[in-house]
């Protein structure tokens, strides 16, 4: 039998039934591929924006701690003794603590567009001692105040997750900082959170050695020694605590009195030679009493200094000004003194000391070239346009002057100026012993003052901003300083 003829007819092969799944596959994998990729940059920008908003807590919370601790509210004992004062530093939505944080926050967009901004006030991390109004806190507040910025972003876009229904998200990041001022902050003294006077090391110090006396208390016409100390020696407490306004006496912050120096000559080109005038230096010397160098001593109430022991070179100072030695430290930056705060002298290593070979007196010493060199750019005093501090009413304003060394507009509020510095406070209760020229001193506290202007004869008019205390005694908590460029220093810190 013959086989059937195949009229050329082939089977098809059964891989041909796979033709076109290929396909089918790619296509599903780029589906997934894409869905992946649109995804991932969904959350990439989310994860900026979670950056963005976490700067912007960072800002909005340090802006409203250096608020707090430029305004001196701190040297006030305690919310309860001056609410009103304490309300308007950051006692609600309209305190300026609180506005200044919201702007500062509102400035660092965030997925393009500002946040909101919310601010609370605490004695600690937890969420259940905190309030948007700190006037309402115990007395804990005042020696470490603590700030909460949390900003929100709601309805951030996203690009592909839409196609899924997702129209928009929310993200939120929060900040704390923290303002320490250390002055008794022993538990045992005013309810504060450390076991022991917890003290500061400063950087960009003065090197203007005043001694322990507040020239306004117990009354305006106290004389050394019968004034009262700024800080105690025994826990660093500030000693009559409180605000004062243009003529309303409340307490040392706000108080303006001229600082002049013990030694050196009228011209400025005569260091001081020892001993100083007055020995130890004091407050309220009688005026119209011959000084040093001919003129009468400032009329009101005044306060001495000595030149402190200066670096051979510093940093940041103006051209106008030499970087060498003590008016550079004036001019700039002294970052290499330590001023070691409630250590004693026998135990400092090195200690801190008085050093009579500068010449800071006189119109034409370091101390007065140098200020007229970093608050207004001038290579000699007196001053033109420096920075102004209106002390009418709490809290006090500071605005540009036309000489501002940063160009900021003339007029404008400015929450820090060159104006503004730091002085160690020494432990005055002796006479000074001096080694040649100098003499060592134990740092009990400092002074954060503004300088309002530069008098004809070298000496300066001053406005106390805030104290700050160390004490010097057994409380002392060793090795523990909390460092800053102020004596009431900020920082960002992670709650436990």
């Amino acid at each position: 039998m013959t086989p059937r003829a195949t009229c050329g007819l082939r089977r098809r092969p059964e891989r041909s039934l796979e033709s076109g799944v290929t396909m089918v596959l790619v296509a599903i994998a780029m589906v997934a591929i894409i869905a992946i990729a649109a995804l991932s940059i969904d959350l990439i920008t989310l994860y900026l924006a979670k950056e963005e908003a976490q700067r912007a807590a960072d800002a909005a919370a340090l802006t409203a701690a250096r608020v707090i601790s430029i305004s001196g509210i701190t040297g006030t004992a305690d919310p309860t003794n001056q609410p009103t004062y304490w309300q308007s530093i950051c006692g609600g939505a309209t305190s300026v603590a609180t506005l200044a944080a919201q702007a500062a926050g509102g400035q660092n967009s965030v997925g393009g567009v500002g946040g909101t901004v919310t601010v609370t006030y605490s004695t600690g991390s937890g969420s259940s001692n905190s309030s948007p109004d700190c006037s309402t806190l115990s007395t804990v507040f005042a020696v470490n105040p603590l700030v909460t910025a949390q900003v929100q972003r709601t309805s951030l876009p996203t690009f592909f997750s839409r196609i899924w229904g997702n129209t928009g998200n929310s993200i939120s990041a929060t900040a704390v900082a923290e303002v320490f001022n250390p002055s008794a902050s022993d538990v045992n003294t005013n309810g504060g959170p450390m076991g022991a006077v917890t003290p500061v090391q400063p950087r960009c110090v003065k090197p203007w050695i005043v001694p322990n006396q507040n020239p306004f208390y117990p009354t305006t016409t106290c004389t050394s020694p019968g004034c009262n100390p700024f800080v105690s020696l025994s826990n660093g407490s500030i000693q009559n605590a409180g605000i004062s306004i243009v003529g309303t006496p409340g307490g040392v912050i706000g108080e303006t009195f001229t600082l002049f120096a013990d030694c050196g000559g009228a011209s400025g080109s005569v260091p001081c030679t020892p001993p100083p005038t007055d020995n130890p230096p004091r407050a309220n010397v009688i005026p119209g009493a011959q000084l040093y160098d001919g003129n009468p001593a400032p009329v009101g109430n005044n306060l001495q200094y000595l030149p402190g022991e200066a670096p051979a070179l510093s940093v940041a100072v103006p051209l106008c000004a030499s970087a060498v030695g003590y008016q550079g430290a004036v001019a700039g930056c002294d970052q290499t003194t330590q001023y070691q705060c409630g250590v004693q002298k026998i135990n400092a290593a090195p200690p801190n000391a008085i050093d009579l070979s500068e010449n800071p007196g006189g119109l034409g010493g370091d101390t007065a070239t140098g200020l007229a060199c970093s608050m207004t750019s001038q290579t000699s005093p007196p001053l033109s346009g420096q920075d102004v501090l209106d002390t009418s009413a709490y809290p006090f304003k500071i605005t540009a002057g036309t000489a501002n060394p940063f160009k900021i507009t003339s007029g404008s509020l400015i929450t820090d100026s060159t104006s503004i510095v730091s002085l160690p406070i020494y432990d005055s209760t002796g006479v000074l012993t001096f080694t040649s020229n100098r003499a060592e001193v134990t740092i009990v506290g400092f002074l954060q003052v503004f300088i309002n202007q530069i008098n004809p004869d070298g000496s300066l008019q001053v406005t106390v901003l805030n104290v700050a205390g160390c004490g010097n005694g057994s409380s002392i908590t060793p090795n523990t300083s909390v460092t800053g460029s102020s004596p009431v220093p900020i920082r960002l810190i992670t709650p436990p």
